[in-house]
């Protein structure tokens, strides 16, 4: 890796700016890290300039990719913060020490492990950039697992899988998602990731390859006839998602049909309509599989058209439809959101981000706090909607009792049932992105029902049902008995 590709990369997306920030920054990490090799025996240097290379592919800021370049430099050299914030500014020096706070996990004792944890949901709440930093400098450290022994890869992995690469899902940072997500199953499931790296990659490619051209020669006539500017390309399921679900359905590879789908990057909003109008004009549309995510975006601000049609050979195929933006976005998460956003509005956080720093003011205990993060926080995110249109975020498979807890804590313990999508429901029932939920409700109710704590999703419906639950009926009666609270 070189300087030269790293400027080239960020010119890009940023042809307007002044690169020399980034050569100076190389020149400093060059001179620091003088002398020092990886554990793979590569001079340290290919380290940083990897890591900033990634973020200016995730259309990361200036002062972002400057961090990366010299990341480590306190840390590992003679160099202090002080040099480099007479270098390269407070707000980069920010960001460096904000890295380092986060320290390195030495993988000594589950305490140790919990308390870094801590330190990355906090500096996830300072600045998000500093997240971005670390994302990138973990995945090229993944790439190069090869130098360690074979116990600390796969502590390494394991980590990874379950901290790392959710949080980059909950940040739409795909692109390092799936990266990072697919080497650690290559440690941690060698075997299975051998045999469906050949069935998938080797054995399938070439008939993947035609069956797309077929698609190919029915749409881009219409599309042209329409007068439409396109990019069409074909977006591949990775390996670790598909294993993950040829285990969840109980299913062989064969019996995955959604291995791959067609992506169609066009100009406008309207542009993304008229495609899904000549799609389903030239195939007919699977029910129940088109979602409209730019009417209403995930959570975590993903928008696109997702529709799936039956075909040629009458095979099932997904086509995403987006804008250039949108499918920045997607791939790229907050970081994108950097790139496409004014000033004022980059410092804003995602709501779940917002729910952490809440959850760390509650909870003092680590285990405990990094326990309700990863059940609240690390599962993936819905929106619902009550009849007054007010949209509320919610982690995925939440029930209406989560919603009525969400919305006050009255309204949780009065619950008595559910309308959703006009239809009555249950307040056990699984709750879907999109949905419509009225939660009906009975004023001479004073406390919730424990058994919902059977169900519940969030720590903020378990928390108030077993506060007020703990009352019981006991607790009621002794507000209408003279004497009884003395």
């Amino acid at each position: 890796m070189t300087i030269d590709r790293i400027i080239n990369k960020f010119l890009e997306k940023h042809p307007d700016e002044d690169p020399t920030m980034l050569r100076l920054a190389y020149d400093f990490a060059a001179e620091a890290h003088g002398g020092q090799l990886r554990k793979t025996g590569e001079p340290y240097i290919q380290h940083p300039l990897h890591t900033a290379y990634m973020l200016a592919e995730i259309n990361a800021d200036l002062p972002t990719i400057v961090t990366g370049l010299i990341h480590d430099v306190p840390e590992d050299t003679d160099y202090t913060f002080e040099d480099v914030e007479k270098n390269f500014g407070a707000e980069v020096a920010t960001l460096v020490a904000g890295i380092t706070k986060l320290g390195k996990i030495k993988y000594r004792g589950i305490e140790r492990y919990r308390e870094n944890l801590k330190k990355m949901f906090l500096a996830m709440s300072t600045d998000i950039r500093v997240i971005f930093v670390k994302f990138c400098d973990r995945l090229h450290n993944l790439r190069t697992l090869e130098g360690l022994p074979p116990s600390k890869q796969r502590r390494i992995a394991q980590e990874t899988l379950e901290i790392y690469a959710p949080i980059a899902g909950m940040l739409g940072i795909w692109r390092l998602k799936w990266q990072m997500e697919d080497i650690c199953f290559k440690y941690l499931y060698p075997q299975k990731f051998q045999e469906l790296e050949q069935e998938y990659e080797v054995e399938k490619k070439a008939e993947r390859n035609q069956y797309f051209q077929k698609i190919k020669s029915d749409l881009l006539p219409r599309l042209k006839d329409a007068n439409i500017k396109y990019d069409l390309e074909v977006r591949f399921k990775h390996l670790y998602s598909i294993y993950l679900k040829m285990q969840r359905k109980d299913r062989k590879f064969d019996e995955i049909y959604d291995v791959f789908a067609l992506r169609v990057v066009v100009p406008t909003i309207d542009d993304c309509y008229k495609v899904l109008g000549i799609v389903h004009t030239l195939w007919r549309p699977k029910p129940n599989r088109f979602k409209d995510y730019i009417a209403v975006p995930k959570p975590n601000g993903y928008r696109s058209l997702h529709t799936t049609i039956y075909g040629p050979e009458n095979k099932a195929v997904e086509f995403q439809i987006r804008t250039q933006e949108m499918h920045d976005e997607a791939m790229y998460g907050l970081a994108a959101h950097w790139y496409y956003k004014s000033k004022s509005e980059k410092g804003m956080q995602p709501m779940w981000v917002k729910e952490i720093v809440e959850i760390q003011k509650e909870i003092s205990d680590t285990s405990e706090l990094i326990r309700n993060i990863k059940l609240d926080i690390f599962n993936d995110r819905i929106f619902v909607f009550s009849p007054k249109g007010d949209a509320f975020e919610l982690p995925e498979y939440s029930t209406p009792i989560d919603l009525a807890y969400a919305i006050h804590t009255n309204i949780g313990n009065q619950a008595t049932g559910a309308i959703i999508n006009d239809r009555l429901g249950k307040l056990d029932q699984e709750l879907k992105n999109g949905d419509l939920v009225e939660i009906i409700t009975d004023k001479s109710r004073q406390h919730p029902n424990r058994d919902w704590l059977k169900f519940v999703k969030t720590k903020r419906a378990r928390d108030r049902i077993k506060q007020f639950a703990k009352k019981g009926p006991l607790e009621n009666i002794k507000r209408f008995i003279p004497g009884m609270n003395r």
